[in-house]
């Protein structure tokens, strides 16, 4: 312990899991605990709305909170300062404030590092625009409306290694719907690049008919698209992949483009990289079944952070994403086990890391929901209408309100869940007779 009378818990990450996982271990642990929240920046930003803010459907106050006051509501600590080292076997995290804090149990919960460097010409500073920040998608949408001044072709898609490729489909439809609106979709070429072996796979092997929706979308909006992508380099308006085939020949490849917009491969914060038994060589941290470092027992991590390896081999990397849900149902599980722990007990609660996603074109979308995320599946269902666009507006609008007030799962949000059978940890086993 750090000497003082409650345990200090420090949460590393102000995104989606990192305030998630705050609420929850306040409202899991009451006041047993210091809960301290660490941030790079002081707000809040709800990142599945960065396509929209990239083409104007939303200003980026709109899906912003700030931080401090509605934490100090909930009586959690809160510093905003980006993290400049963590010393694990001190339980000390140094931030660039030049202050350090002291932790009895750490929560990583940081995102990742984007990894534009990786390939030459690539990134924002490139004008390869991205929607990875809200300050990205501010910038992307200032290149848009440049864009649509002088329109031509444009290219979105991923790149080898990433892992999140919702966002790339949602992306280039809801281009397709906004171009349409401004009647200059008809100036404009579209492809679709990406790593993935086939369209809908989305680094999960697909779920239920992704494969077939998805081709049937970019088909009917004359979106083009080419798979098994390895990007090479960017060039001012061009960009250059090799396709590669079954046999493992490359077929270069050379498109330009007036917008583009390509998902860089993620890798972990520089402040873990490097730390021996807490990450892998890609810096993701390392967890056991309880969310827990299997070297440092009184670190948890959740969300893009953690290391997942890939659900089955493929012509070029493909990640697994870390959705919405998924990164919820680890919040859950991080603070059953933390309860366990100041009990004097054990951890024994898993995260399901069941999905479900809502995939937004503008004027449809795709849904989808896989129990668990990674096959094989209990539950493999996905659907597609104009509903979908309506549902993600609402959840937008309820999540926003779930931050605001710090409620983790109000009632009505328990009820749909036991409805759709989607549970956020796994039923408990019970220990064999002796």
């Amino acid at each position: 312990m750090t000497g003082e009378t409650k345990p200090r818990i420090v949460v590393l990450g102000g995104g989606l899991g990192g305030t998630v996982a705050a609420y929850e271990l306040r409202e899991t642990l009451g006041d047993r605990a210091q809960i301290h929240l660490v941030s790079d920046r002081p707000a809040f930003s709800f990142t599945p709305s960065n396509p929209w803010v990239a083409v104007g459907w939303r200003e980026p106050a709109a899906i912003q909170v700030e931080l401090a006051p509605v934490l100090a509501r909930k009586q959690i600590r809160f510093t905003a300062s980006a993290a400049q080292r963590l010393n694990p076997a001190e339980n000390r995290l140094e931030l660039t404030d030049g202050s350090s804090l002291p932790y009895d149990y750490l929560v990583i919960a940081t995102g990742p590092e984007l990894a534009f460097d990786e390939i030459e010409g690539f990134g924002p500073q490139a004008n390869i625009a991205s929607i990875c920040t809200t300050p990205h998608a501010e910038e992307a949408h200032e290149a848009f409306e440049r864009f649509c001044a002088d329109p031509g072709p444009i290219v979105v898609g991923a790149v080898q290694g990433a892992s999140c490729f919702g966002p790339a489909y949602e992306f280039a439809m809801i281009l397709d719907t906004e171009l349409r609106r401004r009647k200059l979709r008809h100036r404009v070429p579209m492809t679709f690049v990406t790593p993935e072996p086939y369209i809908g796979h989305l680094g999960l092997d697909g779920v239920g008919d992704t494969k077939s929706m998805l081709e049937s979308e970019l088909r009917n909006r004359t979106i083009k698209w080419v798979t098994n992508a390895k990007t090479t380099r960017f060039a001012p308006g061009t960009i250059a992949f090799d396709e590669l085939r079954e046999s493992g020949d490359p077929v270069p490849h050379e498109l330009p483009f007036k917008f583009a917009m390509m998902l860089p491969a993620f890798r972990g914060i520089k402040p873990l990289q490097g730390i021996e038994g807490l990450v892998n060589p890609r810096g993701f941290v390392l967890v056991d079944e309880f969310q827990r470092n299997p070297a440092f027992h009184n670190v948890f991590a959740l969300g893009v952070c953690i290391a997942i390896p890939p659900t089955g081999p493929s012509l070029v990397p493909v990640g697994v994403p870390k959705t919405g849900f998924m990164i919820e149902s680890m919040s859950t599980a991080i603070a059953h086990n933390l309860r366990e722990i100041l009990d004097g007990g054990e951890p024994k609660h898993r995260a399901t890391w069941n999905a479900v996603c809502l995939a937004d074109f503008g004027d449809g979308g795709v849904a989808f929901v896989a129990q668990p995320q990674i096959p094989p599946r209990n539950a493999n269902w996905s659907s597609e209408g104009r509903w979908v666009h309506l549902a993600k507006i609402g959840f937008e609008k309820y999540f926003m309100h779930k931050v605001k007030s710090g409620v983790v799962e109000p009632a009505y949000e328990r009820l749909a869940l036991k409805v759709l059978g989607i549970e956020k940890l796994q039923a408990q086993v019970a220990e064999p007779a002796e």
